[in-house]
């Protein structure tokens, strides 16, 4: 269980905000408040379990502490909603479906003697909160990192914030993972699946070790884009630090990320603009359409494995093991398709003689769309997806002078995040502060639309 630090840290985090707002501009607060409470603070099971409200955890308190920041310093632009009339739309059947959800589940479910309770009131405002805290990166996002230089201070802190969190991976590389057992008293996700490649793959103070590698992943293509479009003087630094962090992703140990790496790095280094901002469009489109193309049967289930097994047995037996787990838990979301079993595990699939659970679920999609439905899976993956469409329709048709180049490996990433999301729950902070940010610019680019604005030349600034 969570000592007293790790209540202590999560605590805290408020006042940290406060100091941070003072004394940095509020986009370079936004970042940094949601960016060192996701590396640095405990991972649940660490949290405040206020009564009516889902827990507070590291993935909230600094999100909701940003909010109330905004609120008290800049009162007077206190404008939740996008413009976009698409976006608001989404939003609100984000926040507001599981309103839905809850009244179409209050009946119990049986699995033989096995009793899964029925979904209250109570359960609808406490999912109504759960959205509301989860999606507000995004909206802080939109409203605080909206202009150019915003889109270079996130890409310069996810570079930095790999660098810092390299040196704890390298520990736990050598030593096991152990940060979170020596500070905050516990491990926070099963310690046998930290073994990898005869080694071990480390995780410090995330969820799981494909947390920590998808995020030095971020850091290595935050770097590679950075060195590319010259933002800094020194250029031949930034080349070291992302040659740096490929190195340290390898020692990572996480298949999924290597594969990530090796198509994005090329294709950074490479690539045109307008190439690069196809590719995030193409993955993108297939990352929401994944679950009408796996329920249609175009996806190849036989072969994915086929071709993991020449690279890794285990790893072949576990995407096996999930498409498995995935078509029992989509026949299973088939019986309420539009929104979902709720909560309590109802989604799942129980042993009627031991009441044992038979399915897991991994990928971000079956969870939603076993929990909330098509209308919950539509709603969060097109509020991640969708900027990316706007920006590819505001920018197909302008030279790059008229815009941020550093958008367009943004927007890869957050596509490439995304379509992480159909094996893993790799959903986090970082995931929304990337869709809201490119939401806000893109925003920006359509207001600015037939001005031919310059304003990818952003010049150089000290990042703190």
């Amino acid at each position: 269980m969570p000592n007293a630090l790790a209540s202590l840290a999560l605590a805290s985090w408020p006042l940290v905000t406060v100091f941070l707002f003072k004394r940095l501009p509020p986009g370079r607060a936004v970042i940094a408040t949601l960016l060192i409470g996701y590396l640095f603070l405990p991972e649940p099971p660490a949290a405040f379990d206020f009564p009516l409200v889902p827990p507070l955890t590291k993935h909230t308190i600094p999100a909701l502490s940003a909010l109330v920041m905004w609120f008290w310093l800049y009162s007077k632009d206190f404008r939740l909603l996008p413009r976009s009339p698409v976006t608001v739309c989404l939003l609100m059947l984000f926040i507001l479906s599981p309103v839905a959800t809850a009244m179409s589940n209050t009946a119990p479910v049986f699995w033989g003697d096995f009793r899964i309770q029925g979904m209250t009131i109570r359960d609808a405002i406490a999912f109504v909160i759960q959205q509301t805290l989860l999606v507000l990166p995004f909206l802080l996002a939109r409203r605080f990192l909206s202009q150019a230089e915003d889109q270079r201070d996130l890409m310069v802190a996810l570079m930095i914030g790999g660098v810092v969190y390299s040196f704890p991976m390298l520990i736990e590389v050598r030593l096991s993972p152990q940060m979170n057992m020596w500070i905050y008293g516990y491990y926070q996700h099963d310690f046998i699946q930290t073994i990898r490649f005869g080694g071990f793959r480390p995780m410090v103070f995330l969820y799981h070790g494909i947390w920590a590698a998808f995020f030095l992943l971020m850091s290595i293509v935050a770097a590679f884009a950075l060195w590319k479009t010259g933002t800094f003087k020194s250029n031949w630094k930034i080349l070291a630090i992302a040659l740096y962090l490929t190195g340290v992703l390898v020692l990572a140990k996480s298949l999924g990320a290597w594969l990530f790496a090796a198509v994005l790095i090329p294709v950074i280094v490479l690539f045109g603009m307008r190439w690069q901002m196809r590719l995030a469009v193409c993955i993108a489109a297939f990352a929401i359409t994944y679950p009408a193309l796996k329920g249609a049967g175009v996806v190849p289930e036989d072969k994915i494995p086929a071709f993991a097994e020449s690279i890794d047995p285990d790893r072949a037996a576990s995407l096996e093991f999930r498409f498995n787990n995935e078509n029992r838990l989509l026949e299973r979301a088939e019986e309420k398709p539009l929104f979902g079993w709720g909560n309590y595990d109802r989604n799942q699939i129980m042993n009627p003689l031991n009441g044992d659970i038979l399915t897991v679920t991994d990928g971000r999609w079956i969870i939603l769309i076993g929990q909330l439905g098509w209308l919950g899976f539509i709603a969060e993956f097109g509020l991640l997806v969708i900027p990316v469409f706007f920006l590819w329709r505001e920018t197909r048709h302008r030279h790059p002078s008229e815009y941020s180049l550093l958008i367009v490996p943004m927007s890869l990433l957050l596509a490439v995040n995304v379509f992480d999301m159909l094996p893993n729950a790799t959903l986090t902070p970082l995931t929304w502060l990337m869709a809201g940010a490119l939401t806000g610019y893109a925003e920006t680019l359509r207001e600015n639309r037939g001005a031919n604005l310059p304003v990818h030349r952003v010049g150089w600034r000290p990042v703190l």
